[in-house]
C-alpha cells in the first residue's frame, strides 16, 4: 500500500482525557550511545520507538552491539566498553541529528584509538545540516575526518584504518552558537580518550572543552551532563564556557535506566489544554510520563504556557492542563532555553490577544528544515501576519472569526511542523486543516495523531464519512480498506460485522439456516449475540474475542450466513449503535449496505461499486484459489446471481444505490484505478478541491 500523503483534520471543538507520552528522543539516543560505550549490560525502559531511535539502533548493531528485547518490555544492550569489534562500516543515519553528531564524535575517536574507518551518511536534508564546527573540534584532537561531498556537511569519512595518536594537551575548542549537539557529541565521546589505549597502562589525561561564543540550548547540555553522571562520568564545568572530563573516566552501566516521556512532545498537549475548551466531564488534559521533576529543558515550556494564560499543575511524573485566560495572552519571549518546544508557541500565538514575538531562535535555521521560514510560511497560510527575522518571529493572529483560512500545511519532512499545526484545527472559524505528509511524525512520535484524536472531540456531523456500497464480490471491501489507509481514516466493514455474527453464532451453536431464523425466539438470541460481540479491527485483521478470524470470514459459507442474519431486525438493531460508534476522528470509510441511506445519510460522498456478475465470479474464484480453497467458477457465478436476486428483492433494505450515490462500474478497472477515481471525487468534496 502507498503511504498516506495527507491528513485532513476537521474543525475540533473540545478536548479532555489522558495522554501517555512516548520516551524522549533526546534522552533515548543519548542513553543508547552511552550504553553501547559502557562496560556491562544496560536494560533501557520506555525507550522511544521512532525513526530516529531505529536509526541509532541499526547503527549500533552494525558496530557489533548485541541488543535483546526483554519480556518486561525493556531493551537490553550489551556494552562494548570502549572497544571496537567492527573496524569498518558504512552507516546510514537518516535525518537524525541526535545520531549523526554523537556517532561522528565517538567513531572518529574510536577509529583513531583502534584503527578504524567509517562512512556516515543520511537523507538529503541531513547533508544540508552543518557539521563543520564539530569536525574542526575533532581534528584538533588528531582525528581524521574528511567530507565526501560538500565541505562542512555530511556525508563524512572517519579514520584511516590506522591507529593515530590523540592530542589532548590543549583544550578542545568548539562553537556553541550553532547547535548544542556539537558540544553534546564531544561530551559523550571524550571520556573514551581520558585513559590509555594500552591495556594495563596507568596513564591518563583529563580533557578540557572550551566553548566559543554563547552556548545555545543549554538545557540539552544539562540532559547530557545528567546522563553522563548516571553512567559514571562526572564532568566539571566553569559556567557554560569550560568543561573538564577527568582523567581515567570510564563508562559503567547503571544496570537499568528509565527514559522519561518526551517533554518536547508534551508541549503539543500542554498547548492543547491551553487552547481547547474542556470536554464535558473533563478537567482538561492529563499528561503522563513527564512531570515537574523532568531533567529535560523543554519542561520549561510550562512557564511560557502559563504566561499565555494556561492553568498547569502536576507532580513528578504527570501534568494537568486546562484552559485559563481566553484569548491567550500575547508574549515576547527569549526562547533559547526551549528551542524545540518554542515551535508550539508559534501556533499558540495564533490564538493570542495580540502580536507575539519569539526571540533567540537562530538554531531553528539548521534543524530538520529552516524552521523559522517554515513556521512563518505556514502561519501566513492560516491568515496570520508574520514578520521573520534572522533569529526571531513576530506573529499577529488572524481575525478571530473572518481572518482564519483553511490551509494545506506543508511539513517539510519535519515532525514538529506537522504536530504543531494540528492544533490549528481548533480555529474559531471552524476551518479544516490539511497536514501534508503526516507520516513524518514517525521521527519522534509515530502515534501522535491517534493520541491527539483520542482526546479531542467535535460535532459528529463534522467528521467526514465516505460510504461504499455494492453487490457481493464487487470489490467494495478492498476499495474501502485501501481508501481508509490512504486517507488515514477509520474503516467500518459492515459486511464483516454480519459475517462475525454468523461465525459467532456457529461457535455458540446457534443456527443461521433460513428455517430457524423464522423463529422469533431464535432471532432474539442472535440479536443478543450481535449486541455483545467481542470485536476489534486491527489494520487488515478482524479479531473476535482476541482471535484473528479474517480468513474464516472470507469463505462463501460465511458470506451466505451474513446475508441471512442481516435480514433479521434484531441483528440489525443490535449492530446499529456499534456501527455509528465507528464514526470517529479524523474520518470514516464505511463499507456496506445502509451506510449511506440509514447510518450516515449526510455522508458527503457515497459510492455504489458494481461489476458484471461474470467479472465478480472470476474475482471471487481467484481470491479463493489464492487462499488454497478449491472452487468452481460456474458454481460461484450461480451463487452470486442468486444472491443478487435475493438482496434486490428483500422487503427490508433491498440492495440498491442511495439516491445521491455516484456509480462506479469497475468491471474494466483494477483496484488502483478505482481508488484514484474515488479519491478524485473525494478531493472535490473537500475544502482543498482547487489543489
Amino acid at each position: 500500500m502507498l503511504p498516506i500523503s495527507h491528513l485532513d483534520i476537521p474543525p475540533l471543538c473540545s478536548a479532555g482525557g489522558t495522554v501517555r507520552l512516548p520516551g524522549s528522543k533526546s534522552i533515548s539516543n543519548r542513553v543508547l550511545l552511552l550504553a553501547a560505550l559502557s562496560q556491562g549490560q544496560t536494560d533501557i525502559v520506555d525507550l522511544l520507538d521512532s525513526d530516529d531511535t531505529q536509526v541509532m539502533l541499526n547503527a549500533l548493531t552494525q558496530l557489533g552491539c548485541r541488543i535483546e528485547p526483554q519480556a518486561d518490555g525493556a531493551l537490553r544492550l550489551h556494552g562494548l566498553g570502549g572497544a571496537l569489534p567492527v573496524r569498518q562500516a558504512a552507516l546510514f543515519l537518516g535525518n537524525a541529528g541526535t545520531a549523526m553528531r554523537p556517532l561522528t564524535a565517538a567513531l572518529a575517536l574510536l577509529a583513531a584509538r583502534h584503527g578504524g574507518s567509517f562512512e556516515l551518511s543520511g537523507v538529503a536534508r541531513m547533508h544540508e545540516r552543518p557539521i563543520a564546527d564539530l569536525v574542526d573540534a575533532l581534528r584538533q584532537l588528531g582525528c581524521t575526518l574528511d567530507y565526501s561531498a560538500q565541505p562542512g556537511f555530511p556525508p563524512l569519512k572517519l579514520g584511516t584504518g590506522q591507529v593515530q595518536a590523540l592530542q589532548l594537551q590543549q583544550p578542545i575548542r568548539v562553537r556553541g552558537d550553532v547547535s548544542s549537539q556539537f558540544l553534546t557529541a564531544l561530551l559523550l565521546a571524550l571520556p573514551l580518550a581520558t585513559h590509555s589505549a594500552q591495556a594495563g597502562s596507568a596513564q591518563g589525561q583529563a580533557v578540557v572543552i572550551e566553548v566559543q561564543g554563547e552556548l545555545i540550548s543549554r538545557p540539552y547540555i544539562e540532559i547530557t551532563l545528567n546522563l553522563l553522571q548516571q553512567f559514571g562520568v562526572r564532568v566539571e564545568r566553569e559556567g557554560w564556557q569550560r568543561f573538564c572530563i577527568p582523567a581515567h573516566s570510564h563508562y559503567r552501566s547503571p544496570g537499568r535506566i528509565h527514559v522519561e516521556g518526551d517533554a518536547s512532545s508534551a508541549s503539543y498537549f500542554i498547548a492543547l489544554g491551553a487552547i481547547a475548551p474542556p470536554a464535558p466531564g473533563s478537567d482538561g488534559i492529563r499528561i503522563e510520563g513527564v512531570g515537574l521533576a523532568s531533567i529535560q529543558g523543554d519542561i520549561r515550556f510550562i512557564d511560557a504556557a502559563r504566561q499565555m494564560g494556561a492553568h498547569v499543575s502536576g507532580a513528578a511524573n504527570h501534568l494537568l492542563v486546562r484552559r485559563g485566560q481566553w484569548p491567550l495572552k500575547a508574549i515576547d519571549l527569549d526562547c533559547n532555553h526551549i528551542p524545540d518546544a518554542a515551535m508550539t508557541l508559534a501556533v499558540m500565538a495564533l490564538y493570542a490577544d495580540g502580536s507575539s514575538t519569539l526571540r533567540n531562535i537562530a538554531s531553528w535555521r539548521v534543524k530538520e528544515t529552516d524552521r523559522i521560514a517554515a513556521m512563518a510560511s505556514e502561519c501566513r497560510k492560516l491568515g496570520a501576519t508574520v514578520e521573520e527575522g534572522a533569529d526571531c518571529l513576530r506573529i499577529t493572529p488572524p481575525d478571530l472569526a473572518k481572518g482564519w483560512r483553511s490551509a494545506s500545511i506543508q511539513t517539510y519532512d519535519d515532525h514538529r511542523v506537522a504536530m504543531c499545526f494540528s492544533l490549528a484545527a481548533f480555529n474559531p472559524a471552524a476551518q479544516t486543516v490539511r497536514i501534508e505528509d503526516p507520516k513524518c511524525v514517525g521521527k519522534t512520535f509515530p502515534d501522535y495523531f491517534e493520541t491527539l484524536f483520542a482526546v479531542c472531540q467535535t460535532d459528529a456531523k463534522r467528521i467526514p464519512v465516505i460510504c461504499i456500497d455494492g453487490p457481493s464480490a464487487s470489490g467494495k471491501g478492498t476499495l474501502a480498506a485501501e481508501l481508509a489507509q490512504r486517507l488515514g481514516f477509520h474503516l467500518l466493514d459492515s459486511g464483516a460485522l454480519y459475517r462475525l455474527v454468523g461465525l459467532a453464532a456457529q461457535q455458540a451453536g446457534l443456527s443461521t439456516q433460513a428455517a430457524d431464523l423464522q423463529d422469533s425466539g431464535h432471532a432474539d438470541r442472535l440479536g443478543q449475540l450481535a449486541a455483545s460481540l467481542p470485536l476489534r479491527f486491527a489494520g487488515q485483521q478482524v479479531l473476535l474475542d482476541g482471535v484473528d478470524v479474517s480468513a474464516s470470514l472470507r469463505s462463501e459459507a460465511a458470506a451466505m450466513a451474513a446475508s441471512r442474519v442481516a435480514a433479521l431486525p434484531q441483528v440489525r438493531c443490535a449492530l446499529l449503535d456499534l456501527q455509528r460508534r465507528f464514526c470517529r476522528l479524523p474520518g470514516l470509510v464505511a463499507d456496506g449496505r445502509d451506510m449511506g441511506s440509514t447510518l450516515f445519510p449526510d455522508a458527503p460522498l457515497k459510492v455504489f461499486l458494481t461489476a458484471s456478475a461474470e467479472q465478480r465470479a472470476q474475482r471471487r474464484h481467484k481470491q479463493l484459489i489464492s487462499n488454497g480453497i478449491s472452487a468452481s467458477i460456474e458454481d460461484l457465478l450461480a451463487s452470486i446471481e442468486e444472491r443478487d436476486l435475493r438482496d434486490a428483492a428483500r422487503s427490508h433494505a433491498p440492495l440498491k444505490p442511495a439516491e445521491d450515490a455516484l456509480l462506479l462500474d469497475n468491471s474494466a478497472l483494477d483496484i488502483e484505478q478505482s481508488v484514484q477515481q474515488v479519491l478524485r471525487w473525494w478531493q472535490g468534496k473537500t475544502a482543498f478541491s482547487a489543489l
